[in-house]
Formats: structure tokens, C-alpha cells, sequence
């Protein structure tokens, strides 16, 4: 794994604004990191990136522990925080020279490279602009591009799409998929929940300093018990109670109820499981139009789990 983290505490003063954590990102993959105003998500990453020191516990950045040796880990994340500054009468290019400059970026191809990250983040054509000319979303974008230019493999983003606008929001979307397709790991806050719960693989959520799930959406939401709805349209009404009877026999529905031409139930199994229902039920002979599948969105597991799960204690 790219990143991991062991037991990462955090006091200020006698404070306690991390306690324990200890969680995971893996290569290739994207994870939302939420949680209340206050729960340590920046405490946690301002750590994760060597700004800050932990009380106790550790950071491991592609199996090197930070504590032994930050310089060397430096090199293999990006970093975008929840708030940053630009220069004044600089142009993207210049800025994005600038930073190269900073991380020992070889000069030769950094042309191209400047080139390619700029069109990676929709930016091509700011290249000469002033950057404190540019939109929000644009900056944003432009941040993003200095965070990857020495090509780290992990990216940490605190709060990327915070005052963005929705065609911002879907663009840097895009990219991070884009980034993601090339292996690279990717740990997210945001408070735009409905559209991180879209392209996350997983989510960490805290409260109060304290991890209180982690898993994909379907995992945290069988964990708290949730059950996702499916309903199966029939063709034949003929049907319906060898349909009913298949579909108990899964061992992962609750009760059956019809409704028109439709079959409705609640559903515990992963996606894998629905497939194999979907199978049971054509090779069983049952002539299905159409299946609707409605799972619980990150808003609201994470309303579930914050509201039901209390902090853990300091000793």
C-alpha cells in the first residue's frame, strides 16, 4: 500500500485532536477522507505530508516510515491544502517553472512536462496567464498540476473542491479518475459528499479525532446494518411466486413484496451477489425486463454512522 497509518495520535497542549488512527491507501485507488468540522482530517494530513509531528503513532509512505526519514518520503506525494496562495504577476507557466525549480525538477523536458500536466488539468490555453487572473476552479486545477510535477505516486488533496462550482467539480473529477487509471493513490477530503461517494473506492470517516468506519460504501453500510432496495420487473405475472421463491433463497433477502409488474426487496450481498441473484433468476427460467438496484449515498451513511457512533476516549 502506498500509504498506511499506525495508531497516529495527535494532542495539542492536553487537546486530544487525533486519536489511533490508523488507516490505509492503496495504489490505484481513490479515498474520501470526511468527517465533521473539527474530526482531525487536516490535523491528519498536515502530518501525513511532514508539516506537522505526531504525538505518537506512524506514517508509512510506499513502506517507508516517515518518523525515520521524512526527506526521503517527500518525494513520493503531492500535496493540495485547504488553502493556499499564488503570486502576484506570475504567469501558469511560471509558476508551475518555479515549483519545478523546488523539487529538483530536471530541466530538460521540463517543457513538455509543464506542457502535458497543463492539458492533463484543461489549462493549456492559461499557460501565459496571470494566475491570480484565473477562476477558483482554475486555480485549483493549477495547484493540482504542481502537486504531480515530480510524478508522485500518492496525492493528498485537503478539501480540492471546496468553492468550486459544479462544472469544476465534475472536471476535477475527471482528472483524479484520469490519475487514478495510472496507478496513482489518492487520499480526499471534501464535504461534498453525494459527489465524492461517486468515485471513491473508499471512505474514512471521523469524529472527533476518532476513525469510526472505514470500508467501501457498501461494506460501511452493511456494517451498520443498512440494506440496499432492488426491484426486478417481470414480463409474465405467472412468475412472480417462482420469482419470490429465488430470490428468498438467496439467503441475503428480506421479504418479498409486489408491486405491479415489479418484485421489490431489501438486499445485504456485495454487487457480485446481486449478479449471481440476477443469474439464479434467468437460468431459472424467469423473464426479467429490467432490475433496479438503490443503495444509500455517502450523505447518508455518513449521517447514519455520526449520529450513532460515539468518539472514542483519551486515557
Amino acid at each position: 500500500m502506498l500509504l498506511s497509518t499506525d495508531s497516529l495520535t495527535k494532542y495539542y497542549n492536553k487537546f486530544l485532536a487525533l486519536s489511533n488512527l490508523s488507516m490505509s491507501v492503496d495504489e490505484g485507488s481513490i479515498v474520501g477522507f470526511v468527517g465533521p468540522n473539527g474530526a482531525g482530517k487536516t490535523t491528519a494530513m498536515r502530518i501525513m505530508v511532514t508539516l506537522m509531528k505526531a504525538s505518537s503513532g506512524e506514517v508509512f509512505i510506499d513502506g517507508i516510515p516517515l518518523s525515520k526519514d521524512p526527506r526521503a518520503v517527500r518525494g513520493r506525494f503531492g500535496y493540495v491544502p485547504d488553502f493556499f496562495g499564488v503570486y502576484a504577476a506570475i504567469t501558469s507557466e511560471e509558476y508551475l517553472n518555479f515549483y519545478a525549480d523546488a523539487n529538483s525538477v530536471p530541466k530538460e523536458g521540463r517543457e513538455e512536462l509543464i506542457d502535458g500536466l497543463l492539458e492533463l488539468v484543461n489549462l493549456s490555453d492559461k499557460k501565459d496567464a496571470d494566475v491570480n487572473l484565473l477562476s477558483r476552479g482554475m486555480k485549483q486545477r493549477l495547484c493540482l498540476a504542481r502537486s504531480l510535477l515530480h510524478d508522485p505516486k500518492l496525492l493528498i488533496l485537503d478539501e480540492p473542491a471546496s468553492g468550486l462550482d459544479a462544472q469544476s467539480r465534475l472536471e476535477l473529477k475527471y482528472i483524479l479518475q484520469a490519475l487514478k487509471s495510472r496507478g496513482k493513490g489518492i487520499l480526499i477530503s471534501s464535504h461534498i459528499l453525494p459527489e465524492l461517494g461517486e468515485y471513491c473506492d473508499k471512505v474514512v470517516i471521523l469524529k472527533q479525532g476518532v476513525k469510526v468506519a472505514e470500508g467501501s460504501l457498501e461494506e460501511i453500510s452493511r456494517a451498520i446494518g443498512r440494506k440496499a432496495k432492488i426491484s426486478f420487473t417481470l414480463i409474465d405475472p405467472d412468475q412472480f411466486e417462482d420469482a419470490a421463491t429465488l430470490i428468498k433463497m438467496s439467503g441475503r433477502a428480506g421479504n418479498v413484496f409486489k408491486k405491479e409488474m415489479n418484485l421489490e426487496t431489501e438486499f445485504t450481498g456485495s454487487e457480485e451477489d446481486i449478479a449471481a441473484l440476477i443469474y439464479t433468476l434467468v437460468t431459472g427460467g424467469i423473464k426479467i425486463s429490467g432490475v433496479s438496484h438503490t443503495k444509500e449515498t455517502l450523505e447518508e451513511i455518513f449521517m447514519e454512522v455520526i449520529e450513532n457512533e460515539g468518539p472514542g476516549k483519551a486515557e
